[in-house]
């Protein structure tokens, strides 16, 4: 990268580089705050890192274009202030030490990224800035205790979740869940220009139905989506479950990305009575224990937490996993569920345990298969959640509840959509269904199905599996683990 690209105005000589992330935006940033706080200058960049998107094998990938889009709104919101975001598109092993030298940075800042590849590219980088007498700095932003900041009284990481929030409560006070006043030093950013940003085309990938889906994006789109959620909080202890009433935050993506700060949900949620608050604080701690988890246990990645449940004599049958993929088991609440995550690129989170019991407890399928599928689907895909997430539901986790946990689709469905109205807006082959049968349609009596254009097998699959009968294969393909 030739410096000449860049028009440079600012003749301060503490410079420094601030790398955004996962954390785009402005507003209680703890590593911008940080740089601006000790530079007269701060240059603010954004990677679009091919050593990540190279991975990704849809090239209309909503994530992408997210990024995309906040990352235009970074920029537009640096320019108002003066500034400019440096959005450079290769590897971030290479274009970062690069910017570094060509700015003559005294420094980089970016804050903390605990994933395992993550972790890699950080170290070469700060390996190579040191090698040239630039300083690295990097700190925590992404939750609110990391790593090793929540302990059992022996000096141990916690492996269960209530003990760990009780923990939590014990030590969070407002300390921990203060803003970065980073406005106090936009003064300090550099007067830059920088060239237009990387279409999507450009960087290989393409538009997504992202505008069509109730997903806003940046940091403008994270603060209606919260305001919005602020309104439904005291109900949802009552509401969260329920897929097809507007129950859950839908803050997950952008809290993925950080263009809205976990600061700001976690100390509105722990100084706001009432019980949805407190449950929804319960969540954002969940969110805590599974980054702490990976930090401790990097190996969860690819691997059982539980030794014992390693070498699962899992089926695998393709046809099948193919079959949950595309939403077409033959119960209606786990194909609605497959269906929203396949369209929309997000699931309710009820959804996701009962469609990934489902694959695990009712078909045999490993559950590295599913969690390989969500991770490719998700908008809102953290490698720490949904590791965890499948871990829990598959029963080789760190969970205190016994294997033989065993959601039953059918009863989950009568129990969190009993009119069937969200299995109905995802499954249209059953908006004929009865509510009576809408959860086992093949309970239909045959008359009535050809009656109605129902007939199990033609016009809707038939169930791929016995449930009775799968639950008593997996509850002795686990027993057969333990002994």
């Amino acid at each position: 990268m030739r410096s000449d690209l860049y028009i440079l105005t600012s003749t301060v000589n503490d410079i420094t580089l601030c790398w955004l992330r996962r954390d785009l935006r402005l507003h209680d940033n703890a590593a911008l705050y940080h740089a601006l706080k000790v530079s007269g200058a701060v240059h603010c960049v954004f990677v679009f890192d091919t050593d990540i998107l190279s991975r990704l094998e849809d090239k209309a990938d909503r994530r992408v274009e997210f990024i995309w889009h906040s990352i235009q709104e970074l920029r537009d919101e640096l320019r108002k202030l003066g500034s400019d975001l440096h959005v450079l598109h290769g590897s971030a092993r290479i274009l970062i030490p690069e910017l570094a030298r060509n700015l003559q940075s005294q420094a980089v800042y970016c804050n903390h990224d605990d994933e395992p590849d993550a972790l890699t590219r950080d170290s070469k980088v700060a390996q190579y800035l040191a090698d040239v007498g630039i300083d690295f700095h990097d700190y925590k932003d992404h939750v609110i205790f990391e790593r090793s900041e929540i302990l059992t009284g022996s000096g141990t990481p916690y492996h269960v979740f209530t003990p760990y929030k009780n923990a939590w409560l014990k030590k969070v006070d407002d300390f921990y869940l203060r803003s970065y006043p980073c406005e106090r030093y936009f003064h300090h950013l550099a007067k830059v220009s920088c060239p237009a940003t990387t279409s999507l085309e450009q960087l290989g990938f393409l538009p997504t139905d992202l505008s069509k889906l109730a997903l806003p994006c940046g940091m403008s789109g994270a603060s209606s989506m919260y305001e919005d959620f602020l309104a439904r909080l005291p109900y949802y202890h009552e509401r969260r479950d329920y897929p097809a009433i507007k129950g859950v935050s839908y803050l997950s993506t952008h809290l993925r990305f950080g263009t809205l700060s976990i600061r700001t949900l976690a100390r509105h949620a722990y100084h706001t009575s009432g019980q949805g608050a407190q449950v929804w604080l319960s969540e954002l701690i969940w969110r805590d224990f599974y980054h702490a988890l990976l930090h401790h246990h990097p190996a969860v990645i690819g691997h059982a937490f539980k030794p014992q449940f390693e070498q699962l004599a899992f089926g695998n049958n393709q046809i099948w996993f193919d079959a949950w993929k595309s939403g077409n088991t033959g119960y209606p609440l786990v194909d609605a569920g497959m269906r929203q995550l396949n369209q929309t690129g997000f699931m309710h989170n009820r959804l996701r345990m009962v469609t990934a019991s489902f694959l695990v407890k009712d078909l045999q399928i490993d559950w590295r298969w599913g969690e390989a599928y969500f991770a490719a689907k998700l908008n809102d895909f953290d490698l720490a959640a949904n590791n965890g997430g499948w871990q829990w539901a598959a029963s080789t986790g760190c969970d205190a509840q016994p294997w033989f946990r065993i959601f039953n689709p059918i009863t989950q469905s009568e129990k969190f959509d009993a009119e069937g109205r969200f299995i109905r807006r995802y499954v249209p082959e059953l908006k004929n269904c009865p509510d009576k049968y809408i959860h086992a349609p093949w309970t239909l009596p045959p008359l009535e199905q050809r009656a109605r254009q129902l007939v199990i097998g033609v016009d809707y699959p038939a169930p791929i599996v016995d449930h009775a009968l799968a639950r008593e294969k997996t509850l002795a393909m686990f027993k057969a683990a333990t002994l």
